[in-house]
């Protein structure tokens, strides 16, 4: 599912609940600009999906129309499947890479990353002989994850891994490039796509 259709069910999620986020609030759960928040209701509403009314002290109040809410119930029915999907695709690609590494003798692997991928990984750690030392994620640095501290990238070179799971998503080789930089070997950075055999 592409960023655009996902905005669009967030957007529209949003103006059908019962106490709708500002439009600031939704640039900031969405992280993007204010600016794409009101373009993208704007191009929404032209399309049909939501009806705008202004309510006092110049703000505006958004009603989803029938369209918005059939619209709504086919994006959310295509996240399902997407979602789905990318589960059963991380799933089998964390069992292969475990897998390989518990033949190798693997005992101790840290996590770069905090997302989806970075909580199956944990999820399917459980099921092996390999150890989870600590997990580096910069956006939550000092939060707890799965009962680890999460800590800033540069803290890596203390860990005492044997492998890095790079588990972002998005933007692989500058946080590759990045790992890199503070001294990790690059043999020793793993990333689901190139251990998939």
């Amino acid at each position: 599912m592409d960023q655009d259709k996902l905005r669009t069910l967030k957007l529209l999620e949003a103006v059908d609940s019962s106490d709708p986020p500002t439009q600031r609030e939704l640039a900031r759960d969405l992280n993007i600009s204010l600016g794409l928040v009101n373009a993208f209701m704007k191009r929404l509403a032209k399309t049909g999906y939501f009806k705008i009314t202004t309510i006092p002290k110049n703000r505006a109040k958004y009603l989803l129309t029938p369209q918005g809410a059939l619209e709504k119930s086919r994006l959310t029915y295509e996240y399902i499947r997407y979602s789905v999907g990318f589960y059963r695709e991380i799933r089998e690609m964390l069992v292969t890479l475990f897998g390989r590494l518990e033949q190798e003798g693997v005992e101790r692997i840290t996590l770069y990353g905090c997302g989806e991928v970075a909580e199956l990984a944990h999820l399917f750690l459980q099921d092996t002989s390999i150890r989870l030392t600590g997990v580096f994620d910069d956006k939550y640095e000092g939060q707890k994850f799965f009962g680890h501290m999460v800590k800033s990238y540069e803290q890596l070179g203390n860990d005492g891994y044997e492998y890095v799971l790079l588990t972002q998503t998005e933007d692989i080789q500058s946080h590759f490039d990045r790992l890199v930089s503070i001294g990790v070997a690059a043999e020793r950075i793993l990333h689901l796509r190139d251990h998939s055999e």
